[in-house]
């Protein structure tokens, strides 16, 4: 059953989809009406799951399902990836993009492959303070508090030079 991503417990277990490039209104659109029904339908085992999605920062899919209402299943979390992909086929979108996406001073949204990032370092494009979305978070409590850190602060720590105090 699709509800409002608002009205998920803090508890509702998340999935993030990165997108290989910025989403536009169209298919921001085109996913909310292929999502919402297959929400809707979602289940395991039969039993119905109270799910919800909604994109963030024209870049992301934020798909979440209340654990306590019901478990999904392996079965059925592969459902909603299959249903991530066709989004994506349909669209000309990679959801599964594994590219480190961050939050330049200006305001946008870039994504740097991993070939990338050291040089993006290097060049002061990245620093330890830019911010970096988490795509890690497990819970819509964790998505709500931490879904934007500083880079030193994310997996990227490890292109930045530890400084001994």
């Amino acid at each position: 059953m699709y509800i409002d991503f608002d009205k998920l417990p803090d508890t509702a277990r998340v999935w993030v989809y990165q997108a290989n490039r910025p989403l536009t209104d169209g298919d921001i659109k085109a996913i909310e009406e292929a999502l919402q029904p297959a929400l809707h339908q979602w289940a395991a085992h039969g039993q119905p799951l109270l799910s919800s999605a909604k994109v963030v920062e024209n870049r992301f899919v934020v798909v979440g399902v209340d654990e306590g209402y019901s478990l999904p299943s392996g079965c059925s979390i592969d459902s909603s990836m299959r249903t991530i992909q066709e989004i994506g086929r349909q669209i000309s979108v990679d959801f599964f993009d594994r590219s480190a996406a961050v939050q330049l001073a200006d305001g946008t949204v870039q994504t740097f492959a991993l070939p990338t990032i050291k040089a993006a370092v290097a060049e002061g494009v990245i620093t330890p303070n830019t911010l970096a979305f988490n795509t890690l978070v497990k819970t819509k409590a964790e998505f709500l508090a931490d879904w934007r850190i500083q880079a030193v602060n994310s997996w990227l720590k490890r292109y930045f030079k530890t400084i001994a105090a």
